[in-house]
């Protein structure tokens, strides 16, 4: 069993070994929210996703990697926000699933609703006919 500072040193190599594995192409799929996804790096790796905040040297060698990615137009610069600017409340996009989910039940439903004008109709029919072939009181 290896100890935590040679798991450590291996995780590192992985990680130094995985970083030059990439093109700039892999890192624009690897980015969310303006830095490099670390659940994706972690699965990648092989290791927990704890790993790079809580080894140094792969904390350390990562911020470089996406300081570097930034430079070159790969990430998009880190923005510093006014916080002595009230900011507008976000508002959430309905999203493109959501949406075909919602089209779908408004189709089911007037799929539904005209089945049900359908039959009401027959039933008035038959219950009118039953009226009128019905013998009035003797």
């Amino acid at each position: 069993m290896a100890s935590g500072q040679q798991l450590a040193e291996q995780n590192l190599v992985t990680f130094t070994t995985w970083l030059g594995s990439k093109s700039d192409e892999d890192f624009r799929q690897l980015a969310s929210r303006g830095v490099l996804s670390r659940k994706e790096i972690a699965i990648e790796c092989g290791f927990s996703k704890s790993v790079l905040d809580q080894n140094p040297r792969i904390k350390a060698a990562l911020k470089a990697a996406e300081e570097d990615l930034r430079e070159r137009g790969i990430l998009p610069a880190i923005v510093e926000k006014d916080l002595t600017q009230p900011s507008e409340p976000l508002m959430r996009e309905v999203g493109k699933q959501k949406s075909m989910i919602e089209t779908e039940r408004l189709r089911r439903l007037e799929q539904e609703n005209a089945s049900l004008k359908a039959e009401n109709g027959e039933l008035k029919k038959s219950w009118s006919n039953s009226l009128l072939s019905a013998k009035p009181w003797q």
